[in-house]
């Protein structure tokens, strides 16, 4: 005979209720939970069976695609600008004799800055890359576990619960007997 968490007997009321799935147990109960059912004790009764309860759970669904998109280069720093000046300065220097020495190294410097300068230039411009982009469409409904039906044995009689968890072989209960009337 399967009961669903109380049985009446005898002018006394057993309640059972599952009350948590750590082998070990929680602590004592609380101050307010003694006073409000101070018959109360904790056991252990034999789970029998673990039935999954599934629901469905609206979850965002989304579309992902690829597009092509244009980027643009970084520029350049003006770092080959910098070492055309300096190698022409270096090499106009070092071809120049007397007074023409000085003509000939700013020369060079300049000539190897215009010459830095457009090299350094090429490294700008455009380019394609891929670049994947998701928006959301809609919600779709999933099905999920959204609890489990319990049914388990305490002194001989059978008993139902739904819980949250799935408490294995064991499952702690609370056992609170009252009067009936």
């Amino acid at each position: 005979m399967i009961k669903s968490i109380g049985v009446f007997a005898l002018g006394a009321m057993l309640s059972l209720s599952a009350a948590a799935q750590d082998m070990n147990g929680p602590g004592p109960p609380s101050g307010t939970e003694m006073e409000a059912d101070s018959a109360a004790h904790f056991a252990w009764a034999d789970v029998l069976r673990v039935d999954p309860v599934y629901g469905t759970v609206q979850v965002p669904a989304q579309t992902c695609y690829n597009q092509t998109v244009v980027e643009q280069k970084p520029g350049h720093s003006g770092i080959g600008t910098v070492l055309g000046a300096v190698v022409g300065g270096v090499l106009g220097n070092t071809i120049g004799h007397g007074g023409g020495r000085s003509l000939a190294t700013v020369v060079g410097a300049v000539g190897g800055g215009v010459a830095g300068n457009k090299l350094g230039g090429q490294s700008g411009g455009q380019y394609q890359t891929t670049q994947t982009t998701c928006r959301q469409t809609a919600t779709v409904g999933q099905q999920q576990i959204i609890g489990y039906d319990v049914q388990y044995r305490y002194h001989g009689d059978v008993y139902v619960s739904r819980l949250s968890y799935d408490p294995g072989e064991r499952l702690r209960i609370r056992v609170s007997v009252g009067p009936a009337g």
